[in-house]
């Protein structure tokens, strides 16, 4: 596949494209990273209230199995003390949960700053570059097998009327009579459409000068 022109202008055209594509993904990679890492820090709340129920639970039961020993009312007391570490527990998870729900928003977030861009990359610069791509490769193909025929009749088929005006003479006359001169001329402004260099540069002389 030609992916590139060989004439300078489009060549850097196509380059600065290219270049604008690679710096669009790189730039909204950075933004959804930074976004990211900005709602990953909302976690903290809940890693603190997991860190102080685990704390609270902890206290809860060993204090439980320490009034357990106290005599007669050692059970009452460490049924109630249970009661507390149950209450620890349920604030470790409901701090876990809080933090799981920080990190998938910050997952998804990040997901979508960056499928969003890349999407509309694919859709609008990528299918101009493979198009180009095919159509110079063919182009190119049916020049260094010299089929200048098959290229000037797509010439005629594809020029606007202003550019065929330009012609001296009848193009579609000249190309049905295989008139090398008009063959090589339509081929080489064909080529030169696709940034393309054609072989025979005595062609360009059969195209007037003008707008």
């Amino acid at each position: 596949m030609k992916w590139y022109a060989d004439r300078p202008g489009r060549l850097w055209r196509q380059v600065l494209a290219d270049l604008a594509a690679v710096v669009w993904v790189v730039f909204w990679v950075v933004v959804a990273l930074t976004a990211r890492d900005t709602v990953r820090a909302l976690r903290v709340p809940g890693d603190k209230l997991a860190g102080a129920g685990d704390g609270l639970r902890d206290t809860f039961s060993d204090a439980a199995a320490k009034a357990r020993d106290v005599p007669l009312v050692g059970g009452r007391l460490a049924e109630a003390l249970d009661r507390g570490r149950d209450a620890g527990g349920t604030l470790v998870d409901a701090g876990r949960h809080q933090a799981e729900v920080v990190e998938t928003t910050a997952w998804w977030l990040a997901v979508a700053l960056i499928a969003v861009p890349v999407a509309f990359l694919l859709v609008t610069w990528l299918p101009l570059r493979v198009r180009y791509a095919r159509g110079a490769t063919a182009a190119r193909v049916l020049r260094d097998t010299g089929r200048h025929d098959l290229l000037a009749l797509r010439a005629l088929n594809s020029l606007p009327l202003r550019e065929l005006a330009r012609f001296d003479g009848d193009p579609a006359e000249g190309w049905r009579r295989r008139d090398p001169l008009v063959i090589a001329a339509l081929s080489a402004r064909e080529l030169a459409v696709r940034g393309l260099r054609g072989h025979d540069q005595r062609a360009q002389k059969t195209w007037r000068d003008g707008p």
